[in-house]
């Protein structure tokens, strides 16, 4: 296999994980309100942290399927933004990085 077949598999798999946490977020936020005020309150302060996480995991699971488009299009590792060469050192560390550092 490849290298980038092992990483276009490894993104599949992160891509997984994200959707299924994005899904149980969403589940979470249509859960029915308690009848208790107190509750209430809690939960509404709940559903803005889920909110925020869950905006930021359909953000990571943009930036996954773009690394796995660019993968199958021979573009993986170049800036969408500037069009240079992503550092090597950032794709292992952030495998998903669509943009470079200056244009990230």
């Amino acid at each position: 296999m490849t290298h980038h077949a092992t990483l276009k598999a490894t993104l599949e798999g992160r891509l997984k994980e994200l959707i299924a946490r994005a899904n149980e977020i969403d589940d979470d936020l249509s859960a029915l309100a308690d009848a208790d005020w107190d509750e209430n309150a809690i939960e509404a302060a709940d559903d803005e942290v889920l909110e925020r996480v869950g905006r930021a995991t359909v953000e990571e699971i943009r930036n996954v399927r773009r690394a796995i488009d660019a993968i199958q299009a021979g573009t993986y590792g170049t800036c969408i933004e500037c069009g240079d060469a992503i550092a090597p050192e950032r794709l292992v560390d952030l495998p998903e990085a669509t943009k470079c550092m200056r244009c990230a």
